[in-house]
């Protein structure tokens, strides 16, 4: 959900042409030909400050590959042909999002910024549902690597088949978000849709349904391992609906919904490098070497998104994205095998859907926007009593600007993230 109003019913009729002759229509279409409609270009993109902000992530990260751990080298081989492809598609994401702009526009796909309302900037058209582009480059790029990586020589093309249940699930989930973002479904209509989506994946799940007890319960259960069994696939599957709808609930500022998914993917990166450098296990090393694969080019095209979504926005992300952003998370931790770290990594999208929850159920009445007040004559926002994290930052910090607050929030992710790294560190060893 993007900090956006729709185009009235009367703006879409208004679009549509009048009926006319057909010597009329053969004469429009000679005039068009002639002199063809071109749309307003949507603003440059902040391409430049947001790959050196980056640098503060891909310095250590690549570090962390190429010279701190001993990885195999056809394991080095398959993340770094990975990363070439991703940065293929970065470049392929920051060129076809102001061509996509002009077709949504066209079709009426645009919204007006509510923060920005009262303002010049309040007026604009902004186009909508631009995280199409990313999910269709995005799938593109997933497919190609595995000419790559998945070889009919290869010991690891085992994993060819959770790979593209994982692949079903993601492009699902960007189809299901698309016609959400047409069609504008109610809030408990959005919770379902992940369920169906996370089908391909649960029915193509291969692994293991064990979970290994804590170090200090094993005197009281008397097992070091427990089988779940089916409790195991549910488990998946309602982690998959909460990864989805919490990023899709956890917005409503330029630069918030792909901000906090870049923070997250970030952190997913260096817990799976750390986890490959450490290990011994080969199938251990190939489950993160899978998240790997799905998140680095998550990263490069939320990154090349994030450029033209960053403050002030000049497109809007729409449900496909959130939706797209989530599910990928969800899979990677899910067939990486680390869904509780990954829960960790979404400590601010577990405040928020806790702080969500009264309003969602229906217990409160919940309006269409739970957005904080702008003020346009200041262009600050104040927090209102709705139950997000948003709106209970500006009432525990003061009303901000809406890039402030966007910082300000996307730190809190970063801390939540780094919590989740000392908390794992404190209980190696010990807990399990």
């Amino acid at each position: 959900m993007a900090a956006r109003k729709r185009a009235t019913s009367e703006a879409r009729v208004t679009a549509v042409p009048p009926p006319s002759t057909g010597a009329q229509t053969k004469s429009e279409e000679k005039t068009a030909g002639a002199n063809p409609i071109t749309d307003p270009p949507i603003a440059p993109s902040k391409a430049g400050k947001i790959l050196k902000v980056s640098l503060i992530f891909f310095i250590p990260y690549f570090y962390l590959i190429f010279y701190h751990y001993n990885i195999e080298p056809d394991l080095k081989r398959s993340i770094i042909t990975n990363a070439i492809l991703s940065a293929a598609g970065f470049f392929v994401t920051l060129t076809m999002i102001p061509v996509a702009s002009r077709y949504v526009l066209r079709r009426n796909l645009f919204g007006y910024d509510i923060n920005k309302k009262g303002t010049p900037q309040g007026s604009v058209k902004v186009p909508e549902s631009l995280g199409i582009v990313v999910g269709i480059v995005f799938l593109v790029f997933a497919i190609l690597f595995q000419h790559f990586n998945f070889t009919s020589d290869s010991n690891i093309h085992v994993w060819l088949v959770e790979y593209n249940a994982a692949l079903a699930s993601i492009c699902f989930m960007i189809l299901l978000g698309f016609v959400d973002d047409v069609l504008d479904v109610p809030w408990r209509v959005k919770l379902v849709l992940p369920s169906i989506a996370a089908l391909p994946l649960l029915m193509a799940y291969a692994g293991h349904t064990t979970i290994i007890i804590p170090k200090p319960l094993i005197p009281y259960l008397g097992l070091d391992v427990l089988d779940l069994g089916w409790i195991y696939k549910l488990y998946m599957w309602l982690l998959a609906i909460f990864c989805t709808n919490s990023i899709n609930i956890h917005a409503g500022l330029n630069g918030l919904e792909v901000g906090q998914t870049i923070v997250i993917a970030c952190a997913i990166l260096i817990h799976n490098v750390m986890q490959v450098g450490v290990s011994s296990d080969p199938e251990y090393k190939q489950a993160h070497a899978f998240s790997i694969y799905l998140v680095q080019p998550l990263l490069a095209t939320s990154l090349a998104l994030f450029s033209y979504n960053w403050y002030p926005s000049s497109v809007f992300v729409g449900d496909t994205y959130t939706y797209f952003a989530g599910m990928t998370m969800a899979v990677a931790g899910i067939l990486g095998h680390f869904s509780e770290t990954l829960l960790i990594f979404f400590i601010p999208q577990v405040l928020n859907f806790l702080l969500s929850l009264p309003q969602l159920s229906g217990y409160i009445p919940c309006p269409r926007h739970r957005l904080p007040r702008f003020d346009p004559q200041t262009g600050l926002l104040t927090g209102t009593n709705d139950g997000t994290l948003v709106n209970l930052f500006l009432r525990q910090f003061g009303t901000m600007s809406e890039k402030s607050l966007c910082i300000l929030l996307l730190v809190f992710q970063t801390v939540g993230c780094c919590f989740c790294f000392l908390l794992r560190w404190f209980l190696t060893g010990w807990y399990k």
